[in-house]
Order: structure tokens, then sequence, then C-alpha cells
């Protein structure tokens, strides 16, 4: 009996006689046997020998076979149905990722599908839903628009229900926050004159107030954009917009309506071709200068009057409103906001440069003292432009004592060449006719200074009254090189 080393330190006992020609398959038996059943458990690697099967173990060899196929499908099965899980799982984690936006793009859908459905009920709620959703989104903005929310909430102005006009109008107020496609695309679609047939319905005697509200804040929104500004002031919305801040100022009722007013004027007022319309509105540049010393409003309203007076026509307006000089003159007297005084001094400086007449009206008005303090104690831009306006004045008073010297210059080259020393002492002293003036002006413009800075200083009256110090200072001004005159 033989043994056959099979493997390292593992030897199987040979049953067949020596010198067998089956030796060699007996041998190739063993080997499958014994990988069957390593494979199913049956023998361990330290185990040492084990008995040599029987040609009846044959159809158990094939059961281990069997078993050992089954074991590798069930795990070839087990490994491809855990891979599909992994594809699934995978597959519900890209769903779950994208489901908000799905979401969002499906509650879009249906609120423009209720806005186009007709109904007034399921109309109404849409509108409010626009305007919700477009409160804070700027992308729901864009995405209603492209899937045509505007065009029904325009055709809802036409309803009759105040509710409906009202909320329509709201969302498409929002549609257009920060979109400029979105206004134009809601003027393109008639909703301006829409808007002002509510207005002049024949229905009401007086437009309602939140209605009227709500159209103002849409035609601030739509006047911000450059191309609708032509469309909106020829629709006649600005004589609407004059009359409503007039009517809101008089009642003093809403403080936002007043400023979106403004606003929306300011707005259609950078088109020189909407300035025309104004100033024929009802005197509109006069009431524009009663309100002024109201410094909640003032500021809005000087950049109003900066751009009316870039027209010859709004120039004239304004020179021709009475005492429109001395209200700007007293802007720069108590107005102590640096805007405010940046916008009068560029509007006195703009009239000064155009006008003959106007300079003498800011004369008469009392601007010499005011220029020449905020050239001391105004802002960079104040300080300039008051600068610029002495110079102008300065240029005009100097052509008026030319003249004037050259008329007188006249009358003496007809008179005898050969006088009395009474006569040319008497010249002499007639040569400068102005000079009293000036030193009359120089110091009023002091005391008015002086009053102006002893009152900032919370200083006493009693400072300024001191004739010694009027006096010396009157002196060193009067003989000075450096003013204007």
């Amino acid at each position: 009996m033989k043994m056959a080393k099979l493997h390292q330190n593992e030897f199987v006992l040979d049953h067949t006689p020596a010198g067998d020609g089956s030796f060699n398959l007996w041998s190739s038996c063993r080997r499958k046997i014994i990988d069957a059943m390593r494979c199913s458990g049956g023998i361990s690697r330290n185990q040492k020998s084990i008995k040599s099967p029987a040609v009846a173990d044959i159809p158990k060899l094939e059961e281990a076979k069997t078993s050992i196929s089954e074991c590798r499908s069930d795990s070839t099965i087990k490994n491809n149905g855990n891979h599909k899980g992994s594809e699934k799982l995978s597959t519900l984690m890209r769903t779950s990722e994208s489901s908000p936006e799905e979401e969002q793009r499906v509650k879009l859908k249906e609120v423009v599908r209720r806005l186009q459905s007709g109904g007034d009920g399921d109309a109404l709620g849409g509108a409010r839903e626009v305007r919700e959703l477009t409160k804070d989104d700027s992308q729901s903005r864009t995405n209603l628009a492209l899937l045509g929310a505007i065009p029904p909430l325009v055709a809802m102005l036409d309803s009759d229900d105040l509710h409906s006009q009202i909320s329509a109008l709201y969302a498409l107020l929002n549609l257009g926050i920060g979109n400029d496609l979105n206004k134009s695309a809601i003027v393109e679609a008639g909703a301006v004159h829409k808007m002002l047939d509510l207005i002049a319905s024949p229905i009401q005697d007086s437009p309602n107030p939140d209605l009227s509200a709500a159209i103002v804040a849409n035609f601030l929104g739509l006047t911000a954009l450059d191309s609708n500004k032509s469309i909106i002031g020829a629709s006649g919305a600005i004589s609407f917009l004059i009359k409503t801040l007039k009517t809101s100022t008089k009642s003093n009722s809403n403080s936002q309506v007043i400023q979106d007013c403004l606003r929306a004027l300011y707005n259609l007022s950078i088109l020189p071709s909407n300035v025309s319309p104004m100033i024929e509105s009802e005197e509109f540049v006069s009431f524009l200068l009663s309100m002024i010393r109201d410094t909640e409003i003032s500021d809005r309203i000087l950049s109003i009057l900066t751009n009316i007076i870039s027209t010859p026509e709004g120039r004239r307006a304004v020179s021709t409103t009475h005492d429109a000089f001395s209200i700007l003159v007293d802007v720069l007297n108590w107005m102590d906001l640096p805007n405010c005084q940046e916008k009068a001094t560029y509007i006195l400086m703009v009239m000064a440069h155009k006008s003959h007449s106007d300079r003498q009206a800011m004369v008469e008005a009392g601007i010499m003292s005011s220029l020449l303090e905020l050239t001391l104690l105004g802002s960079t831009l104040a300080q300039k432009r008051s600068s610029r306006i002495l110079e102008i004045l300065r240029i005009n008073k100097g052509k008026q004592v030319s003249e004037n010297f050259k008329g007188r210059q006249g009358v003496a080259i007809s008179a005898p060449l050969c006088g009395s020393t009474d006569t040319e002492s008497g010249d002499s002293s007639n040569s400068f006719p102005n000079n009293n003036a000036v030193k009359q002006l120089v110091e009023q413009s002091l005391q008015n200074n002086m009053r102006r800075i002893v009152k900032r200083a919370n200083l006493t009256q009693d400072f300024i009254a001191s004739e010694h110090l009027k006096s010396s200072c009157v002196s060193s001004f009067s003989s000075s090189k450096s003013l204007p005159f």
C-alpha cells in the first residue's frame, strides 16, 4: 500500500495494487474528492489522512459538486441583488435631491393654470399666490413670467371686483421688482392704460385710496426702466401722479404714497420730453417750491427741480414762480443736510449761468451772505458750486460797474480840460459811486455770517452786538482786495 503526497503535510492511503494501470485514474478521482470536500468544509488542513472513498461514494461526490455550484450561484445572485439595490438607492437619492425643485415647478404651473382658468375665485387666489411667491424670490419671478403669468394678471384689471384689481396690481408689482424683462412685458401687455382707466372710471367719483396707492407703486417700479419712461410719460400718468401727490399732501393721509409719487415723478423727469407735461400741470413748480420746507421730502423735491431746470422751459417756469429764489436761498440758510445744500446750489448755479435777470433776483434775495458761508462751512461740492456762483455774480457786477464808469467817463471828457482844483477833486470823489454800496454789502454779509456762526455755537447775542468787533471787522474787510466786488 502506497502513500501519495498531495499537498504540504497531507497524505492519502493508496489501496491500488502496485503496477496497476488505473493508478492515474484513481489519483485524479481522489484529488477531485478532496477538493470537493475542502470546498464544502468536510476536511481540515490539519487532518493528516482520510480513508479512500469507495466507488459507491461517487454519487456523494456529485452531490457535493452540485451543492458547491449552488452555493456559488447563490453568492452570485446575492451580489447581483446588492448591485441592483445600490442602483435603486442611488436613484432614490437623486430623486430626493431634485424633488424640491420639481415640486416648486409643479406649484408654479398650478398657479399659472389657476390664473388662466378664467374663474374669479381661481384667478383671485392665483394672484395672491403670485404676490406671495414673488415677494422675496427672484427665480420665481422669472419662472412665473416664462410660464405666462403676466397676461392673465393684466387682464384681471378689467374685473369689476376691487379685491381682484388690487391683488393683480400687487402681483404685477412684485413680478417687476429687479427684473427689467418683466417690467417691459407688463407695459407691453397694456397695464399702463388699464391702470389709468381704473382711475378715470365713471363708476366711482373718487378713486379708492388703496387702489390709487397700488397704481402709484406700480408706476414707481415701471418708470425705473428707461424704455418705459417715454411710454408712461405720454400716457397721461404724470397728471395722475401730480394730482395724487397734491391730494395726499393736503390730507396728510399716507406718507408712503407721497414718497412714491415724488420718486416716480423724478424717474419721469430724467427724460427731457416729460418736463413739459410736468410744468404745464397746474403750477407744479410752485407747488414743489411751497413744499420744499418739509425736511422729509425736501431732498426729493430738489432732485426733481434739478431735472426740470435742464430744459429752457423748466428754467422759465422756475424764474417766473413767485419767490422762487428767496425759497432756494432759504434752503441754503436753514438746511444743514449736505445733499440739499448741494442740489440747491446746483439749481442756483444753472439759473445764474443762463439768465442775467435771474442773477439780479438772486442778489436781491440775499444770496451773497449764504454763499460766503457755504464757501467756509459747506461740503466740498457745495463749496465749489458756491464759489462758482460768486464768480458768475462778480463778473456780472463788474460788467455793470464798467458800463456805469464808461458813461461817467464820457461826461468828464466833454467837460473843459482846464478847470479848478475843486472840479478835479469832485470828479475824483465821484469816480467810484458804488463804494458805499460795497461797504454796506460787506457789513451786512458779515453780520449775517456772525449771527449764524453764533447760533450754531450756542453763544449769546451780546457777542454779535459788540460795536468794536463790527467796526474792526468791517474796516478790515472793506480794505481787502480778495472780495468778489
